[in-house]
C-alpha cells in the first residue's frame, strides 16, 4: 500500500503502526537512501506483510489482546515464537498481531488502530479519486485537529450522518468513510449500490457526513499519549493513572462529547461525574468543548430532515427521545431493522446526546445506530459484518422522510 509522510513521522513509528520494520521499509523503497530523510508529503510504499505490532500495557493479557483485536490467542503465539509460556508477557513489549479477516481493496483499508492520521490521508486520496467529492471542515478539535465533513450530492433534502464522537469507537469512522468511497465510486461508476440509483440520489439528496466527530480521544485511544501533550496529566488522572485508553470514551479534555447537548443536559450532568473522566462526564456546561460546538453550529447552519449517529455496540436502533420523536420514526425504524436485522428500541435513559437534541428542538427523525457485539473497541475482524448491516441503514435514511 501506498503511504505519504506526515509532519512528525518516522520510519520506526511507520513500521511499527503498519506491522512491518524498517528494514523492510527501506527494501520496498530503494530510493530511500537514509532512513533519518523522509519528508512531508513524500509517497513510500508500506509492505504488506499483514498484522500490526503492538506493545504490552499494564494489565494486558495475551487472552485480552487477542480479543481486542478478533484473534486467537494460538494466533498470536503462532506469530511470536518467542513467546514459549503465553502466562509471562511482560510491559513494554512489543507482539505482532496477526491480520483478521477484513475487506481488502479500495482506498478505505479497515485496519486495526484507525485514527485521524489514516482518515486525513484517505480524505485525501479520494478528493483526488472523486473530484466531484466535497469536503469541509466544521471547526477545530480542542488540540487543533480539523473536524472535516463529506458533502454528497446536491439535493435540497439534506441528512446527516456521524460517527466516532465516542474515541474508542473509532471503528465507526471506518464504517462511514467506506460508505463515503463506495458511494462516490457508484457516483462516477454510474452503477447502483444495493439497488439505489445513486445518481439519481446524489441529485435528490444531500448527505453530510462526520466519519470522526472526536479526533483527539480517537488519537488517545488507537496511540496512546506523551509526556508532551498538554492534557497529559489530566488525561492520566481521568483515567485513573492508567495508560491503557481502551475504555476512553471522552475528548483530551475527559468530557464525553455525546453528553454535551441541551437536551436535559442538567440531569444528565447530576447523574455522572462532576469532573474530567474517560466516560460520561458531561462538562461545565453544555456546549462547552469545540467538538459539540462545531457540530451545534453545523446543524443550526442546515435544514436536517433526518440524522443518523452511528455507535458501538449492541446491534441496536435507538428512535424515541421523551416522546418528542414524530409518529413517522416509527415506521422508519422498522425499515431500518428489517434491512439490518438490528433490534429497534424507543427509548433508553440517557439525556443530552446529540440526536436528543436534535429530536427535542426539531422534532423529526433522529436515530442512534449501535453496531457490532462485543466490547469497545471492537475487533476489526467485525468491520466486514458491521459495514454489510449498517450501508442499507445509511442508503435508506437518505430517503426515508
Amino acid at each position: 500500500m501506498q503511504y505519504t509522510i506526515k509532519r512528525g513521522d518516522t520510519l520506526y513509528q511507520i513500521a511499527q503502526r503498519y506491522g512491518t520494520t524498517v528494514n523492510a521499509i527501506l527494501a520496498a523503497n530503494p530510493q530511500i537512501t537514509n532512513p533519518s530523510m523522509i519528508y512531508p508529503g513524500q509517497v513510500i510504499t508500506i509492505p504488506q506483510e499483514g498484522g500490526a505490532v503492538y506493545t504490552v500495557q499494564p494489565g494486558d493479557t495475551l487472552s485480552a489482546i487477542a480479543q481486542r483485536y478478533g484473534v486467537t490467542v494460538d494466533a498470536i503465539l503462532a506469530a511470536n515464537p518467542g513467546i514459549t509460556d503465553p502466562d509471562l508477557i511482560y510491559v513494554g513489549q512489543q507482539i505482532r498481531i496477526p491480520t483478521g479477516e477484513v475487506p481488502t481493496g479500495g482506498i478505505v483499508t479497515p485496519q486495526p488502530q484507525y485514527g485521524y492520521d489514516e482518515m486525513v490521508a484517505d480524505i485525501g486520496q479520494l478528493t483526488s479519486t472523486y473530484p466531484f467529492l466535497e469536503v469541509q471542515s466544521i471547526g477545530e478539535s480542542v488540540l487543533g485537529r480539523e473536524l472535516y465533513v463529506f458533502k454528497l450530492g446536491n439535493g435540497d433534502r439534506e441528512v446527516f450522518y456521524h460517527g466516532a464522537i465516542h474515541a474508542n469507537e473509532w471503528i465507526t469512522a471506518l464504517l462511514l468513510m467506506e460508505f463515503v468511497e463506495d458511494y462516490a465510486e457508484a457516483y462516477q461508476e454510474d452503477n447502483t449500490l444495493l439497488g439505489y440509483d445513486i445518481r439519481d440520489l446524489y441529485n435528490q439528496v444531500t448527505i453530510w457526513v462526520m466519519p470522526m466527530a472526536n479526533p483527539d480521544g480517537v488519537e488517545l485511544v488507537t496511540e496512546g499519549i506523551s509526556p508532551e501533550n498538554p492534557y497529559y496529566e489530566l488525561v492520566l488522572d481521568a483515567n485513573l493513572g492508567s495508560t491503557d485508553f481502551s475504555r476512553w470514551k471522552a475528548n483530551i479534555r475527559g468530557v464525553d462529547l455525546n453528553n454535551q447537548f441541551p437536551a436535559f443536559w442538567e440531569l444528565e450532568a447530576a447523574s455522572g461525574p462532576d469532573e474530567p473522566y474517560y466516560r460520561d462526564y458531561a462538562g461545565p456546561y453544555a456546549f462547552s468543548e469545540p467538538e459539540a460546538q462545531a457540530m451545534g453550529n453545523f446543524t443550526y447552519s442546515h435544514d436536517f430532515r433526518l440524522v443518523l449517529a452511528i455507535h458501538t455496540q449492541g446491534e441496536v436502533i435507538y428512535w424515541g427521545y421523551r416522546g418528542y420523536e414524530p409518529e413517522i420514526s416509527r415506521t422508519i425504524v422498522e425499515t431500518m431493522a428489517e434491512v439490518s436485522g438490528y433490534l429497534p428500541v424507543q427509548y433508553v435513559k440517557s439525556d443530552a446526546g446529540y440526536r436528543d437534541w436534535f429530536i427535542q428542538d426539531w422534532r423529526r427523525p433522529g436515530f442512534t445506530v449501535e453496531a457490532g457485539r462485543g466490547t469497545n473497541p471492537l475487533p476489526i475482524s467485525q468491520f466486514s459484518e458491521m459495514y454489510r448491516e449498517v450501508l442499507p441503514i445509511l442508503l435508506y435514511g437518505a430517503v426515508a422522510y
